[in-house]
Parts: C-alpha cells; structure tokens; sequence
C-alpha cells in the first residue's frame, strides 16, 4: 500500500562505521532531522545524521504534503490557551516556514504548487466566524466564503491564500544528496553527550532527536505527552474536483487535494490500535460525489499527536542540557518540520528563538487528553494478551484492514510476522 511519492529517487548513504565525534548529531531521517541538517550544513555547523532504515522511507513517504498555517479551527483555540501572543507566534512560525519552503523549491524539481487552504464546515458556520475573528484579531485575513466548488452542500469556508503543495520525496531526494547521513544505524543508547549505535558510537555536543515518537522513556515523559492516529488516503483518478486543498473543521471530516491528474483524499482518522473501517468510507464517498473516479492508490498514515494542539519542540528534557527533541506534529508534519528545524537549529546555536518558549516540550500538561492517554496505558497494560509490544509492555490489538499488530497506547505497530512498522518501539517482536 504505498503512496503515490515514488522513494526510488531517494540517494543512499553508508551505515556508520566506527566511533565518530560531531558538533550536533541528527537522529531521524525524515523530513524534520533532513531539514535540521540541511540548515545547520548550511549555517557551517558539524553534524552527523543517522537513520535505522533508508532515509524519507517513514512518515514522510505516506503525508499529503500540505504546506500551510492553515490546519483546520486551531486559531481560536490557541487565543483562548496562549493568548493573541502565542496565536500570532504559532501563525508567523508556518508562514516563515511556507516562504522557506517556496525559497528552497525555487531551486528544485519537486512539484512545488502555490495552492489556497480552505478549511470549510458542513454546518457550523459559528466555528468559522469564530476562527476568522480570532485571526483578524491576531493579524491575519481569512474571507469567509460561500458558493464553494465542492460537490457536496458546506456553510463555507475560510480561505488562506497563497499556501502550497509539493512531492514530498522528490524535495527530499534534491536537499538530501549533499548531506552528511549515515542510513541503516540504528540510535540504541544515551548516555550523555555520546549515543550507541548499531554500527558505532557517536559522540555529539549536543544531539536531535527527530524520530516521529521520541526514542527514550525515561527523559520527557512523551509516553504521557502523545498519542498516535492513523487516518486513510485515496489517490483517484477522473475525479473532477476543484483547484486548492481542502479540509473539513470536523475532526473526523475529510481532506483533499489534487495531485496533477489525481485527487487524494484523506481523513477518517482514530487512536492507533482501535478499530476502524479502514478505507471503505473513503471509496463510499468518492463513489457518491465523483462517481466516474477510480482509486489508483491507497494508504495509510500515521501522526503523533500532542496535549494542546501545539508540537514538542526544544529541550528533550529540563534535566538533558544539549538534548532536543522534535514531536507531535498533529497532522501538519510539512509545514510544522520546517519551523521545527529553524527552530532547534537556533538553539544548537545558542540563539534566542521567538517560538521556543510556545513549543518548549516542558510546558504545562494538564490538558484534558493527558488523562484520556492515562487510562488508555492502564487498560493497554492490564489487558491479557500474549502479543505485547516491547516499547512500554501494552496489549497489542489486529489490525485487520493493514494485516497488523498496533499498539493503542503510543502507536507502535508491527506487520503480522513481528517486523517493526512504526516507533516508538525500537525493535520487532520477539518470536
């Protein structure tokens, strides 16, 4: 079930090999640990990345590939929780991050589209004046719309114009190429400033940690910080939708975008490790509203989830000096990774960064879903089953739309002989 961004056109790089000391070492070959190196090669900064399998092969092969501020109702939520300050800094952070994306693609063959974001609601036309209130409060002007193009009735949407879409893969391989990466190393251990590898050790004076979930439990407590989601996508062909990408206000709405001929649509997202209809709904709808279309791909994706709303961006932990960590990009992972990695490419650098207050991973985290994620570990635990999965010991659950094993406390799953598919767990079932 691949997606439709072709990994063939990714370059490959050497395991490490040996003991290798580095300024800063990236750990995660996606796209947020790509671009981290690529900004610090290019501010002259040592550094070392390492990837367990091939680079770009994760998350990163099976988004969307949405660049844009635009991610769905969030903006009246962020006033009411960090104020217009904190509002306004999530807001410029994406838009820096949209017109570093459009400055690098300048450049690079990868399908860059400047394309507007809608994100429109079926029937709560409260919700948007809301939002769009609370962003013209903060600066920004989203219209209000009606009459959409869209095959099915909606109360309207807002409109952030100017914001674009790419081959994520294609990007990815262009920027990589020149970068110091090492694939095939898995990180095993920390201890201080030196990480264990599978093929080495690398000693770093400060360290990346850009691995989706993070990778250690005993530092930041992300076990309790995050959860994980799965939701579908399907690549259609013959659809006649309209230019722009779009995206329901529900949680449970649909997304979607064109793809040069193809339309992807996308949503129907849940816990991962809970049941699910899989793609069904997607097919039933696209039978409905494009019923000349035909599916021509399909997939699954995979996103960590944060507390509040916001990603996890900063020091791993107050008690890791020179330990960072980038998470819980809650479905935005394009546009969240790129101020990700301009974010902690200051920090390593011992610059003050106007968002790292906002994103620090020690902010508070009594939010209602901390408790949701409490009890969800409790029953993953006390749960009998003799598959468990080896990241934290919960009862893993089939999954028998993708012929796997998930884990519905953080989101690890294995395929249904035992090889690991998706982290936080480091390593594939015991036989």
């Amino acid at each position: 079930m691949q997606s439709i961004w072709e990994p063939a056109a990714l370059p490959s790089f050497p395991p490490l090999e040996g003991a290798v000391h580095t300024d800063v070492l990236i750990i995660g070959g996606g796209i947020a640990g790509i671009l981290c190196a690529l900004h610090l090669q290019q501010a002259g900064v040592d550094y070392v990345l390492i990837e367990a399998d091939r680079i770009g092969r994760g998350v990163t092969a099976r988004t969307t590939a949405k660049i844009t501020a635009q991610h769905g109702l969030v903006y009246d939520a962020l006033l009411r929780r960090f104020g217009p300050g904190g509002a306004k800094t999530y807001l410029q952070a994406n838009l820096r991050a949209l017109e570093h994306y459009r400055r690098l693609c300048r450049e690079i063959d990868c399908g860059f589209e400047p394309q507007d974001a809608f994100v429109y609601s079926l029937d709560d036309r409260p919700a948007l004046l809301r939002e769009q209130a609370a962003l013209a409060r903060i600066g920004y002007d989203a219209p209000l719309l009606d009459g959409l193009p869209l095959p099915f009735p909606a109360a309207g949407a807002l409109r952030f114009a100017g914001q674009a879409q790419f081959d994520p893969l294609r990007f990815l391989a262009a920027v990589a190429a020149p970068l110091r990466i090492h694939e095939h190393t898995r990180a095993l251990e920390y201890t201080g400033g030196t990480v264990r590898t599978s093929r080495g050790s690398v000693t770093a004076r400060q360290i990346i940690v850009a691995t989706h979930f993070p990778l250690w439990n005993k530092h930041g407590s992300y076990f309790l910080k995050l959860y994980q989601q799965r939701s579908y996508v399907l690549a259609l062909e013959g659809a006649d939708a309209p230019g722009g990408m779009y995206r329901d206000a529900a949680q449970s709405g649909l997304s979607f975008r064109r793809a040069g001929a193809l339309l992807l649509l996308g949503g129907l997202s849940h816990r991962t490790g809970k049941p699910s209809p899989g793609w069904a709904p997607l097919e039933d709808f696209a039978r409905r509203h494009w019923p000349g279309a035909r599916p021509v791909a399909r997939w699954a994706t995979q996103d960590c989830v944060s507390l509040d709303g916001l990603p996890y961006v900063g020091r791993y932990s107050p008690r890791t000096p020179g330990l960072y960590v980038a998470a819980g990009f809650n479905k935005w992972g394009m546009t969240t990774a790129m101020a990700a990695a301009e974010l902690l490419c200051g920090l390593v650098q011992g610059r003050s960064m106007p968002e790292q207050a906002l994103f620090s991973p020690s902010r508070r985290i009594l939010r209602p879903q901390l408790a949701a994620n409490g009890v969800q570990a409790l029953a993953g635990w006390l749960t009998p089953s003799a598959r468990r999965c080896p990241h934290l010991g919960c009862a893993l659950k089939w999954n028998p739309q993708e012929h796997s094993w998930d884990c519905p406390c953080h989101g690890s799953r294995f395929s249904s002989d035992g090889v690991l598919l998706d982290n936080p767990a480091e390593g594939d079932l015991p036989h």
